[in-house]
C-alpha cells in the first residue's frame, strides 16, 4: 500500500516539475529573446554599462545567451541543475542592480525575479523530473548498473 502512495506522490511531483521547468524556461526563452533579436545586444549593453557591470558588453552576451539558451535547456530537461543556477545567479543580479530601489511590486520592483529566483532555487533542488532528458538519462544509467 505505502509504495502505491510513493508511486502516486512520484507521478504528481513529475508533473509539477515539468509544469515548472516548461513555464520556467518559456519566460527565458522570450526574455532571451528579447535581448538577442528585439531590443539587441547593443541596447542591452548600455544598460548593463548603465549599471556598472563590469565587462557589459561580455556580460550582455553571456547573459542573453543563459537566459535563451537556458530557457531552451530548460523546456527540454536537460543540465537543468546548472542551468537554474545560472539563472539563479542572474535573478539575484537583476534583483540587486535593477529592481530592489524600485520597491516590491511591478512593473518595476521585484516581485517578478523574486518569483523566477525562487522557481530556478526549486528546480536546483529538486532537479528535472523523471520526464526530462536528465531523467530518462538518469533511469538509463540507472539500469546498466543493475
Amino acid at each position: 500500500m505505502e509504495a502505491d502512495v510513493d508511486t502516486e506522490q512520484n507521478r504528481w511531483a513529475n508533473w509539477g516539475l515539468l509544469i515548472l521547468r516548461v513555464v520556467v524556461g518559456a519566460v527565458f526563452v522570450m526574455h532571451g529573446g528579447q535581448k538577442l533579436f528585439a531590443h539587441g545586444l547593443p541596447g542591452f549593453t548600455v544598460m548593463l554599462t548603465d549599471l556598472g557591470i563590469p565587462w557589459p558588453a561580455f556580460a550582455a552576451v553571456v547573459v542573453a545567451l543563459v537566459e535563451f539558451a537556458g530557457g531552451v535547456l530548460l523546456v527540454a530537461g536537460l543540465f537543468v541543475r546548472p542551468v537554474a543556477a545560472l539563472i539563479a545567479a542572474d535573478m539575484v543580479v537583476a534583483i540587486l542592480k535593477v529592481h530592489l530601489p524600485n520597491g516590491f511590486f511591478l512593473p518595476g520592483g521585484y516581485e517578478f525575479a523574486l518569483t523566477e529566483l525562487g522557481a530556478s532555487l526549486a528546480l536546483i533542488l529538486l532537479g528535472a523530473g523523471a520526464w526530462s532528458i536528465d531523467g530518462w538519462g538518469a533511469r538509463g544509467r540507472s539500469a546498466r548498473s543493475r
